[in-house]
């Protein structure tokens, strides 16, 4: 009977994941095709339809790496802390690795070192990861509710926000466009050097997340449960935060601050496959890169000639997203 059932709940997903692989490439092609004149081809016989090509394809990769980085990053963060509404941006992670990466750019440490941008921000968003989970869990017993999670990771993201305008205030002319351009999120293609080492930087971060996943799927059940089954608690939640926040800080170092891709992917994507993280990993990976694809496609066409920073547009998606999300989960005992 137990077999049938399992059967059963499993060829479910397995239909689901068929057309979803299926509309993952016609999506993908849609996003090269998308210009501002609509949907079609640049003239390849054209140094010009070569080099906007080129461009498209350049930002599609973008869009893979950081929107599978940071729905990735969301799926442990809702994992780990056992709420719907952890993700990189409202936790404050996205804010520290802003900052880091603020500092790096205005005094020179990107020109003088590229690779100076990656760590910076990755060691900044892991001290903001600490200091938010810190201030939340005081008077709590060491577990923090979801809102005092949101409320110091909003705090916390205020401070960075700051201090980032008052370095802002402080640059040139050029560093002050340069920062301001890349605050708002966005998917030019990045140094080929930086673009390596974020390559490994993700996938050391997704491959570990899938490797913990089982250990996730016992977490989310229970620190004690996560115990009687043979499971390091200390040890799964530690691994899985640097993890993620190593994956959140290089999609903030390469494409600025984009939010709520974290929030929204891990979402559906659980809500279409279930919650086995052995399977919400990766198709949180493939997808969360399919949506910030198209996302960016969209917004190099909506207002064309006019380019709307991606980061707006996944702002505006995710916005109303967290609202809903919040309001019918508020009497969850899964976010209390």
């Amino acid at each position: 009977m137990r077999s049938t059932v399992m059967q059963g709940l499993n060829t479910i997903p397995a239909v689901r994941i068929v057309l979803f692989l299926v509309a993952v490439p016609l999506l993908l092609g849609l996003s090269l095709l998308l210009g501002p004149t609509g949907v079609m081809l640049p003239d390849f016989n054209e140094p010009v339809g070569k080099a906007i090509m080129a461009l498209r394809f350049n930002r599609l990769v973008m869009g893979l790496l950081v929107g599978s980085a940071l729905s990735v990053s969301g799926v442990v963060f809702q994992a780990i802390l056992r709420n719907p509404l952890a993700e990189p941006y409202v936790l404050g992670v996205s804010g520290g690795a802003g900052l880091g990466a603020t500092m790096a750019i205005l005094f020179g440490a990107v020109a003088a070192v590229p690779l100076s941008l990656p760590l910076t921000a990755f060691v900044s968003a892991v001290a903001t990861l600490f200091l938010v989970y810190g201030i939340a869990s005081k008077g709590s017993g060491g577990v923090p509710s979801v809102y005092s999670l949101i409320l110091s990771g909003v705090i916390i993201s205020a401070i960075c926000s700051s201090l980032i305008m008052f370095f802002v205030s402080m640059a040139s002319v050029e560093g002050l466009h340069n920062v301001v351009w890349w605050m708002l999120g966005n998917l030019q293609p990045v140094p080929g050097g930086q673009r390596l080492v974020s390559v490994l930087f993700i996938a050391s971060g997704i491959g570990g997340a899938w490797l913990l996943s089982s250990r996730l799927n016992a977490l989310t059940l229970g620190r004690e449960m996560a115990h009687y089954q043979g499971i390091n608690a200390d040890v799964v939640i530690m691994v899985g935060l640097l993890c993620a926040t190593l994956m959140a800080a290089t999609a903030v170092s390469m494409a600025g601050m984009i939010g709520f891709v974290g929030l929204i992917v891990p979402h559906v994507a659980r809500a279409m496959f279930g919650p086995d993280h052995r399977w919400l990993v990766p198709l949180s990976a493939i997808g969360g890169g399919t949506f910030l694809a198209v996302c960016d496609a969209f917004a190099r066409t909506v207002l064309a000639p006019i380019e709307v920073p991606v980061g707006v547009v996944t702002a505006l998606a995710g916005g109303p997203f967290f609202l809903l999300i919040l309001q019918r989960k508020m009497k969850s005992t899964w976010i209390g």
